[in-house]
């Protein structure tokens, strides 16, 4: 079984710290100040299409402010306090690799973002291949998915999408593979429901329970 998992919100506790990052950033330029939950609406998409929808009323080069702003904002923060694994992550991902499982990364955040969190958490070793939003197409676009198929040469019936979003559910029914939720994360899980999920998690290590593994 190839495990496709999303980052944040899903695997890392980073929520609220996108949240912080992207209010002060707003702030910072003297904008409206979002409100947590519209800005809770966007994780997972990429960094472009999240702040179109978050300030549509600015035109690209105000986004380039923001977009700069807000890398510079959420560097800082996580340097100065880390972004944490959810609880079990870690156990759950030894196992599912000293099992024999891939495993891999799809997420909306940029591939300098994702490769400096997974040095820093000393993880590259558990992922056999990731996917960026600004490396291919921002969810929930399937192209990430496709991708990662592709590299492991393996059809979507052998393969899942976990994550904590509409944009993953969505993307990984356009993928026709399975999906599996997470009730922890950016998106209430009632959002998540309409994507029908196989398996609605409470917590990450309820996926080794997973009669499909």
């Amino acid at each position: 079984m190839l495990l496709i998992f999303d980052w944040d919100g899903t695997l890392s506790d980073s929520t609220g710290l996108i949240t912080r990052a992207m209010q002060q950033s707003a702030e910072d330029l003297g904008w409206p100040i979002p409100e947590a939950a519209a800005v809770q609406n966007i994780i997972g998409l990429g960094l472009p299409e999240a702040l179109n929808l978050l300030f549509p009323d600015q035109d690209a080069k105000g986004h380039g402010l923001l977009r700069d702003r807000y890398r510079s904002n959420y560097l800082r923060a996580d340097q100065a306090q880390p972004s944490e694994l959810f609880p079990g992550v870690m156990r759950t991902l030894t196992r599912l690799r000293d099992d024999g499982h891939q495993m891999a990364v799809a997420t909306g955040k940029s591939r300098v973002g994702l490769d400096r969190v997974l040095k820093v958490m000393g993880l590259h070793g558990f992922f056999h291949a990731t996917r960026c939003a600004d490396e291919t197409a921002s969810k929930p676009h399937p192209l990430m998915l496709h991708q990662l198929l592709e590299v492991f040469q393996v059809d979507p019936s052998s393969a899942v999408m976990v994550g904590d979003t509409e944009y993953d559910m969505e993307m990984g029914r356009r993928a026709g593979m399975d999906r599996i939720a997470v009730s922890y994360g950016a998106h209430a899980i009632d959002r998540l429901h309409p994507y029908e999920p196989a398996l609605c998690l409470d917590q990450f290590d309820e996926l080794l329970r997973w009669d499909r593994l």
